[in-house]
């Protein structure tokens, strides 16, 4: 059964053009003014009738007695469901596009943040793109340099390129040939693998063969335990975004109190996380309009994101968050376009972004 209420052909016209026409101006939209635009040969006392319609099931309201009537959140979900006709970009936006990505090609973090402002910059809103988050960090070499007394300096590469120090305190002194003895043994065997199992490996390893293990090695599984242990992943920012003062253009966005709560949001990003998580969970374009998020910040706003993919695994996301009345036709391709480009453009320079 569908979700949504069963409305004539007309009806669903008239409600189609009363969104476009509240999200070309922003204001509520009066009988007369659809009777215009509605192309139709219907008289306004017939419309007036439909709106009420419409009005009952929840699709439009009206601000206050007087006024024309303005869609709501149901109504912008069964247009955009239903009713929405995507308009292909112009070869103008998905050029600037193409070299908002590539004028950055050689670096992953400044292709994101690139990304971010050309959304913000096209859409005249604000731009995000969610930075990718790993559920592994990979091991790649490991390097040690004997200090004073029986110190050691641990130099640990992992896969993003981080180069992590770490001093440890052995139960002995190992000299430079037993040391190179043990990193040369880890770097061939256990580089590519996930740093939280290679610990775990060496120590099965020194622990159940022994007999097949030289002497240093076997006394070099205390060193490598000390030198993975407690290793952490450095926290980063969870997305970029740009473009946030765009929003306050928008009058239902442009109160200090409304302003203020959305900037807070941003900074904050905790929440904003939770959210974005929800928007990976599906493939696609997935829209978020005012409550639907459950996100207080937002309940003014809409949120059009895509997932962007990188060796054929979603790693993160991109979109737009603007005034419920933004323009769907042309944000929805435009979302899309550019994760895909995104995607593209990583996979092309076989990159890990960042």
């Amino acid at each position: 059964m569908s979700k949504y209420p069963e409305m004539s052909d007309r009806a669903q016209h008239l409600l189609k053009i009363l969104v476009e026409r509240y999200i070309d101006d922003g204001q509520p939209v009066g009988s007369r003014a659809l009777s215009r635009d509605a192309g139709l040969n219907l008289s306004p006392a017939t419309i007036r009738n439909v709106m009420a319609d419409l009005e009952e099931l929840g699709l439009i309201a009206s601000p206050h007695t007087s006024a024309g009537r303005m869609p709501t959140v149901s109504g912008y979900r069964f247009f955009i469901d239903s009713l929405l006709t995507v308009r292909p970009l112009q070869d103008e936006i998905i050029t600037q596009c193409e070299r908002g990505l590539f004028e950055h090609s050689g670096d992953p973090e400044e292709m994101l943040e690139s990304t971010s402002r050309m959304l913000a910059d096209i859409t005249r809103m604000a731009g995000l793109v969610s930075i990718p988050r790993r559920d592994k960090t990979i091991f790649r070499m490991i390097e040690f340099i004997p200090l004073s007394e029986n110190r050691l300096l641990v130099i640990l590469v992992t896969n993003d390129q981080e180069v992590q120090n770490k001093v440890i305190y052995p139960s002995r002194r190992f000299s430079a040939s037993e040391l190179t003895t043990v990193q040369n043994y880890l770097n061939q065997n256990y580089s590519g693998q996930a740093l939280a199992d290679v610990r775990q490996q060496v120590m099965g390893e020194a622990q159940e063969a022994r007999e097949r293990m030289t002497q240093e090695l076997a006394q070099g599984a205390e060193i490598a335990d000390l030198a993975f242990k407690g290793q952490k992943r450095k926290k980063r920012h969870p997305f970029v975004m740009s473009g946030e003062t765009n929003l306050m253009d928008f009058d239902e966005l442009a109160s200090m109190d409304h302003m203020r709560a959305l900037l807070s949001a941003f900074q904050q990003k905790e929440d904003m996380v939770h959210l974005l998580d929800r928007c990976l969970e599906t493939h696609g374009v997935k829209i978020f309009i005012g409550e639907e998020s459950g996100y207080r910040p937002l309940q003014q706003c809409s949120l059009v994101t895509a997932p962007y993919i990188v060796d054929e695994h979603t790693v993160g996301l991109l979109g737009v968050i603007g005034p419920t009345r933004m323009d769907y036709e042309r944000v929805i391709p435009l979302v899309d376009l550019t994760s895909k480009l995104l995607g593209n453009a990583l996979n092309r320079r076989n990159m890990a972004p960042i």
